[in-house]
């Protein structure tokens, strides 16, 4: 019979590896081609992967919460050409029972959960395919989740094989060094989970390969503090999202980006890339994780459309939502810091980039001027760079005109639109 190996993707550009986060199909399931089988973390992204094939699972290679490389083979699935018809419908359905029929769009709906239902089974532990659905075609919806709970009568993960054979990831991971720790009583020890492993590896890859310097800059903000303070309440009440400072900060480094092209770059061994594009990452955080989507064309957007932008992302990266097209890309990272009152940070570069900033809180301080004392709302901006592409001089050239642009934006001279 055809077994045919479906094979961890790249789900992008500069990724090398996945981690399977969790398993949406069983051994002895029926897939079609494209439909989802697995969700996969990535340092990028998170995102369901599809069937390479129409057919059966036959072995589930990869466990969860493992880390492959492209192309590592993570299960393997017995081609329609090849499985009985008593198995699959073929293509002439006509000659099938109808009950049979029946049950193939049964068993096919029911594998087409929804995000909610995921998250209850994930929260609870529950095998969805143990769950018999109310909705059509056998559809698992919120409510039979949900009835299950309130009934105690949760179907419990099976506990898959593990395949005998080592796989390279498991040869790398017995090749590591690992730490043994003392566990003292009262101490709790969390596993660490596939977005936990993907975050440690990019940093880690970040720290070991660019050689990193670091530089920051003091900007007077009062003038946009008043402009966005002027603006805010109207704007959302017409717009539905916020106008929020972050939005003139990216704005202001876009704009920079033009003018010094040379940041807007990468380390390529032998060569360095200048990026015509600018595609600006941005760092959103949830409970337990870190994502970077991004902003595409910045230079091109205005603050309106940058802080839309904004909104939607931070959106969809905490609702689950996010795709994978979303995260790829960018060029370079501004990381919003001052959101969690920082005042003063170092950031790790989103490798391949050359280099991040950091926009810390705005503060109120006294600041000398024309030898008078007067309070003003002041504002870090850090850089991080990549030494090996970036040097002082065109930093420092850079993150003065960043300063030049933030403390030009004035109710007078700004527009939004």
């Amino acid at each position: 019979m055809a077994i045919e190996q479906m094979k961890m993707p790249q789900l992008g550009e500069s990724v090398t590896e996945g981690t399977i986060s969790k398993w949406l199909v069983t051994p002895g399931d029926f897939v079609q081609k494209y439909s989802p089988i697995a969700e996969v973390m990535t340092d990028k992204v998170s995102a369901e992967i599809p069937s390479s094939f129409t057919g059966v699972i036959k072995e589930l290679v990869a466990k969860e919460e493992e880390t492959l490389a492209v192309n590592e083979i993570i299960c393997l699935i017995e081609v329609e050409e090849a499985i009985p018809k008593q198995t699959i419908a073929s293509s002439s359905t006509k000659s099938l029972p109808a009950h049979q029929d029946t049950l193939l769009e049964k068993h096919s709906m029911k594998m087409r959960y929804s995000p909610a239902v995921l998250k209850l089974s994930q929260e609870h532990g529950i095998e969805l395919s143990q769950v018999e659905g109310s909705g059509k075609g056998g559809r698992i919806t919120r409510k039979d989740v949900l009835a299950l709970i309130e009934a105690n009568n949760v179907p419990q993960e099976k506990q898959e094989a593990v395949a005998p054979s080592v796989t390279k990831t498991e040869a790398r991971k017995q090749s590591s060094k690992t730490l043994s720790l003392p566990v003292e009583a009262g101490d709790r020890e969390i596993p660490v989970t596939g977005v936990r492993k993907a975050i440690a590896a990019n940093m880690q890859k970040s720290k070991q390969e660019a050689p990193h310097a670091w530089m920051m800059v003091e900007a007077d903000a009062t003038n946009l503090v008043m402009l966005r303070n002027s603006l805010k309440d109207n704007f959302l009440q017409k717009e539905g999202y916020p106008l929020t400072y972050f939005a003139f900060f990216v704005k202001a480094i876009a704009q920079a980006l033009t003018e010094f092209p040379e940041m807007n770059s990468m380390w390529a061994g032998d060569k360095i890339i200048q990026k015509k594009d600018i595609h600006l990452s941005i760092a959103v955080a949830t409970d337990d994780a870190l994502f970077v989507p991004v902003i595409k064309h910045a230079d091109e957007k205005s603050i309106k459309g940058i802080a839309r932008e904004i909104h939607e992302l931070a959106e969809k990266v905490r609702t689950g939502k996010l795709i994978q097209e979303e995260s790829q890309g960018g060029t370079f990272t501004v990381n919003n810091t001052g959101s969690f009152g920082s005042v003063q940070s170092m950031g790790i570069i989103n490798y391949p980039q050359a280099a991040i900033v950091q926009v810390e809180t705005i503060v109120k301080r006294p600041v000398i001027i024309d030898d008078m004392i007067a309070v003003r709302h002041m504002v870090n901006l850090c850089l991080s760079l990549d030494h090996r592409v970036l040097d002082g001089l065109i930093c420092g050239r850079f993150l003065a005109r960043v300063k030049k642009i933030v403390e030009g934006f004035s109710k007078e001279k700004t527009s939004i639109f």
